[in-house]
């Protein structure tokens, strides 16, 4: 199985700045895409970004240019940089991992982050 621990989330201005990180632990042979999607109150979880085990990156419309996703080098810890954060990018930002190992998607506790003045 694979554990997943968020951290990173908190209280930011518009226009401010926020890093969330993911580490993965447990059997991590074999991880393929990591991510993170988000969910505000009252809306669907939605994809934010992910990054496959080759590098390649996907971001929503709504984050490209202002999120970074990366990655390190062992493959087991994804990190997403948040810029330019609006509040409208308020919400649960939860992260995940696909194991092609065990065939399944596990994913982390989720962090809160608020954007608000």
């Amino acid at each position: 199985q694979v554990q997943l621990v968020e951290s990173g989330g908190g209280l930011v201005q518009p226009g401010g700045s926020l890093r969330l990180s993911c580490a993965a632990s447990g059997s991590t042979y074999r991880l393929g895409a990591m991510g993170w999607q988000r969910q505000a109150p009252g809306k669907q979880r939605e994809v934010v970004a992910f990054i496959t085990s080759s590098g390649n990156t996907i971001y929503a419309d709504s984050v490209k240019g202002r999120f970074t996703i990366s990655r390190d080098n062992a493959k087991t810890t994804v990190n997403l940089q948040l810029d330019s954060l609006k509040p409208e990018d308020t919400a649960v930002y939860f992260c995940y991992a696909n194991s092609e190992y065990f065939g399944a998607t596990y994913w982390g506790q989720g962090t809160q982050v608020t954007v608000s003045s």
